[in-house]
């Protein structure tokens, strides 16, 4: 596995190639860094190949899934074959397996706002989000490193409020593996009824007077400790999760759209907003794109730890003189002093991007300083009015939450941020229900 590596961005730690899950930095907890994973990629590998409908196909050499099997002598055939066949026990289940979803520019949707608009619509994407991407590459590489074993296989685990858990149990149901999914007491009953038609063991999570943090995060780590695998949409708890998501990106580079100047993208637990950052250095390393567009991320009233942080890192460099750079390598040393639970128990019409904490916020966070972005916190009104406005330019049945990144948007336009007649990039990630 020459041209693709697993490297904890915080300390550098690495997997040995025996470990068979390796999803989690060995020093996780041990300190007070920030210990994530991340796929290194050799400038060799061929992110989009461009010869399939399934992104899962055409963008497999960017999988570490994909490099596992070959590294286990796995032809690239009989990985394209597996992917194929997952994909169809997937369509078996719901109807649908994973295409390239649409990308295109809404010139509606721009003149009320006097920029050019590009949006990425995943609201028709496996379980009605784009949270089954994520889940995808970790699907992957468990059939990869697993091989055809079906005795005494792990359970998997996952703590959501609604998306991510949807597209756990679509997938985890065609894989025939359990699930346990970990989720809060007023979860949606149509989103519990149909988990639970999945044949996922769900556990509602009821939150303590006083309890810091997400009670379904905390129910989550006790079924890891008990022995669960991460199967989530947090690149902190599983650095894979964040490849499968990479995958949004390269199909709007490969669609033959003008370049962006702006992307704006909704951030709950960060693992999005890292994949689109991740992608885009990849892209410009590789050569497929000549810059980097400036990358926006939005949060409610609600539950913003996210832009607290950011104004943290901002209020050091002013404080100290520090770079940006230097600032994020103190950061990574000082996770507890950046990102720690939303002290207010979160609330808003966008409720799938209330996390407690941003679990991806550092990469997040080095991704909006290299490009030249900003962290944003939109009201409840601009939510609404965002999710009206995207409804009736362009037809498509987003949610407030998919549809939170052009209330983003809006904010940016309204305080100057964003100039008129950028080019500007939205993701529109979750079905209304």
């Amino acid at each position: 596995m020459s041209t693709s590596r697993l490297v904890c961005a915080g300390c550098g730690w690495q997997p040995s190639g025996s470990t068979t899950y390796p999803f989690r930095c060995a020093h996780a907890g041990s300190d007070d860094g920030d210990h994530v994973l991340v796929h290194r990629l050799g400038a060799g590998a061929v992110l989009d190949r461009g010869d399939d409908d399934n992104p899962f196909v055409r963008c497999r050499e960017s999988l570490y899934a994909w490099h596992a099997a070959r590294a286990r002598g796995m032809s690239d055939a009989a990985f394209v074959e597996l992917v194929h066949r997952l994909d169809d026990r997937i369509a078996a289940v719901d109807g649908h397996g994973f295409r390239v979803t649409p990308y295109r520019g809404a010139a509606a949707l721009g003149a009320r706002l006097d920029i050019e608009v590009q949006v990425k619509d995943d609201t028709g994407n496996v379980a009605g989000s784009h949270k089954a991407r994520h889940l995808m590459g970790i699907l992957l590489y468990l059939a990869v490193a697993e091989g055809d074993e079906k005795q005494s296989l792990a359970p998997l685990a996952i703590a959501s409020c609604g998306n991510a858990a949807l597209a756990a149990a679509v997938l985890a149901c065609a894989a025939e593996r359990a699930l346990q999914v970990f989720v809060p007491s007023d979860a949606e009953p149509a989103v519990l009824d149909r988990l639970q038609t999945l044949g996922a063991t769900v556990v509602a999570c009821p939150r303590a007077p006083g309890q810091r943090g997400d009670p379904c995060v905390h129910r989550f780590h006790e079924a890891l400790r008990a022995g669960a695998l991460p199967f989530c949409c947090q690149g902190n708890e599983n650095g894979l999760a964040i490849d499968g998501g990479e995958t949004l990106i390269y199909e709007m580079l490969g669609a033959g759209m003008p370049p962006l100047d702006d992307l704006v993208v909704q951030v709950g637990g960060g693992a999005l907003a890292s994949a689109c950052m991740q992608a885009y250095a990849r892209a410009h390393t590789s050569g497929l794109i000549e810059h980097v567009p400036r990358i926006h991320t939005v949060q409610t009233q609600g539950a913003a730890p996210l832009q607290r942080a950011w104004a943290l890192l901002q209020q050091r460099c002013a404080s100290s003189g520090a770079s940006a750079e230097d600032a994020l390598r103190h950061a990574a040393a000082h996770r507890s002093a950046f990102m720690w639970p939303w002290e207010q128990v979160p609330h808003s019409v966008a409720e799938g991007i209330l996390d407690d904490e941003t679990y991806d916020w550092l990469a997040v966070l080095r991704g909006v300083a290299a490009t030249g972005g900003t962290s944003v916190v939109v009201d409840e009104d601009t939510l609404r009015q965002a999710n009206q406005l995207a409804l009736e330019t362009t037809g498509i049945a987003v949610s407030h939450t998919g549809s939170a990144g052009l209330a983003g948007v809006m904010h940016l336009r309204r305080d100057g941020l964003i100039g008129a007649g950028r080019r500007v990039g939205v993701l529109f990630t979750g079905l209304k229900r």
